[in-house]
């Protein structure tokens, strides 16, 4: 008995994934009609057939704060800031967007009022930390007030504060510390060459730091981005796992399906149930209208499916 061919699962795979299709773009337009949204992008090798070996793609997430919905998107493996700039406005998105310091970001969203991105105090930490050998003094003072700000946080957090009650003590506590670091990093950023870790670490904090300062506006804001990169962190092993996608098209069909599971994952809903019934279902929702489709999303889903919802012992053991 001769075995599948490959094109054989190929063809079958692309027939499979076509037809959660529909509720992959109603679930962009439900995560966009949030006004807080976390984005982030990381790295996927996709073959190249006319230099026959895999380039480092771009994919794209983007997950709503407050409703946990999430999308991956794919588009050609740019990681210009022209794809976050044409999804956002695609649905018409207005609020915050969280991001890391990536220059595409800004770029994006530089003439438009109503998106407003947030920049990561974490990374800025980061650059910091990497100053540390070579100017400790300098490092350790910004490190320091970061610290402070974070502890803050953390008192916000034991004491369970609401969203306007945490903006209110971060304007009262946290304002201070960060308008004197602004003013800190004025007359030091000049003693260092730009070339040099002390004068990067400050040239990047500097530049993100009004950005940064929007968790001042906002209780719900956090001050890093750790969360978007908790969504994307399991695209990691993913690469080593399937190496590479064969075409730009399987990186597309494979954003449609991380999609799906990363807004299982994020609702505790089983996976294996939620594809094998809504996968079952889709050929007869064809002309399903938008209410209908948003139903069949996996945290509307677990609505009408509560044994499939995972107790959270499960869920993390199969993390």
């Amino acid at each position: 008995m001769k075995g599948l061919t490959e094109s054989t699962l190929d063809g079958w795979f692309k027939k499979t994934v076509e037809l959660p299709q529909p509720l992959y773009e109603v679930l962009k337009q439900e995560v966009f009609s949030c006004d807080h949204v976390r984005a982030d992008e990381t790295t996927v090798p996709v073959i190249n057939r006319e230099k026959h070996k895999a380039d480092k793609e771009y994919l794209w997430m983007v997950r709503s704060v407050m409703e946990k919905p999430v999308i991956f998107h794919y588009d050609k493996g740019s990681r210009a800031g022209a794809v976050i700039e044409s999804l956002a406005n695609q649905h018409h998105f207005k609020g915050y967007l969280q991001c890391d310091g990536f220059a595409g970001y800004e770029t994006a969203f530089k003439t438009n009022p109503d998106v407003r991105p947030v920049n990561c105090l974490a990374h800025i930490r980061r650059h910091f930390e990497q100053a540390l050998d070579e100017n400790r003094e300098m490092a350790g003072h910004g490190l320091t007030r970061i610290q402070h700000v974070y502890q803050i946080e953390h008192g916000c957090n034991e004491a369970g504060l609401s969203y306007g009650e945490r903006k209110m003590k971060r304007q009262e506590l946290a304002r201070p510390i960060l308008e004197a670091m602004k003013a800190w990093m004025e007359t030091e950023g000049i003693k260092y060459s730009p070339n040099s870790q002390a004068g990067k670490a400050i040239t990047y904090a500097y530049t993100r730091w009004d950005n940064m300062m929007r968790c001042l506006e906002d209780g719900r804001l956090l001050w890093d981005n750790n969360l978007a990169e908790n969504v994307i962190r399991p695209i990691t092993p993913g690469r080593k796992n399937y190496l590479f996608r064969g075409n730009h098209e399987a990186a597309v069909n494979m954003s449609v399906i991380c999609s799906l599971l990363a807004t299982c994952k994020a609702h505790d809903v089983n996976p294996r149930d939620y594809l094998n019934d809504i996968i079952a279902r889709m050929p007869y929702h064809k002309k399903a209208t938008h209410e209908e489709l948003l139903n069949l999303l996996p945290h509307k889903w677990k609505l009408q499916h509560p044994e499939s919802v995972l107790t959270r012992q499960t869920a993390e053991s199969g993390n």
